[in-house]
């Protein structure tokens, strides 16, 4: 198992919350290196499957796209916040035509474990979704993850609207073993 990384930049640069931050930021972290060097390529499941490796990348938090409990819809208006994210997808993909972001998704701790892991699956991909259908984002550049209640940015069992939620994150870097 890898050790969680050590990070020596910024909280606010490592966890990038998407409503609070400027379009730069939102571009310099789609673009960013890994926090930690990385030696070797890793396949897309240790990726998906491996937390401390994940951690490697800064995220983008997008916590103005939150979900009614249950469900995986991304409203209209919602949808339309995904616009700054999808302008710096679109800059850093047309910068490196192979970058490839994972969208993960997320609970609270509502519902059974089985429950919340297909739904924060069906979260992640209705906001991949989006980004391809509205806003012209290759599909080849994008995979999904839901990661069910595991990872609650609220730690409480009850229901909270800022645990159902979806991240973004470059995993670029650790499918290629560049750093």
């Amino acid at each position: 198992t890898l050790a969680p990384p050590r990070v020596y930049i910024p909280r606010d640069r490592y966890i990038v919350d998407a409503d609070r931050a400027d379009r730069a930021l939102l571009y310099d972290t789609l673009i960013a290196p890994p926090v930690m060097h990385i030696d070797r390529r890793y396949s897309l499941d240790e990726i998906r499957y491996t937390h401390n490796l994940r951690e490697w990348m800064p995220r983008i938090d997008l916590d103005s796209i939150t979900f009614e409990s249950g469900s995986w819809e991304v409203t209209p208006d919602q949808a339309r916040l995904l616009e700054p994210i999808a302008e710096a997808m679109r800059r850093a993909i047309e910068r490196n035509p192979n970058e490839v972001y994972l969208i993960e998704g997320h609970t609270d701790a509502v519902g059974s474990d089985v429950d919340n892991l297909s739904l924060s699956d069906r979260r992640a991909e209705a906001v991949a979704e989006v980004l391809t259908q509205d806003f012209g984002i290759p599909p080849e550049n994008l995979t999904t993850q839901g990661y069910g209640e595991q990872y609650l940015k609220v730690p409480t069992q009850g229901p909270e609207r800022l645990n159902r939620r979806v991240t973004v994150r470059r995993i670029t870097p650790l499918l290629t073993g560049q750093n």
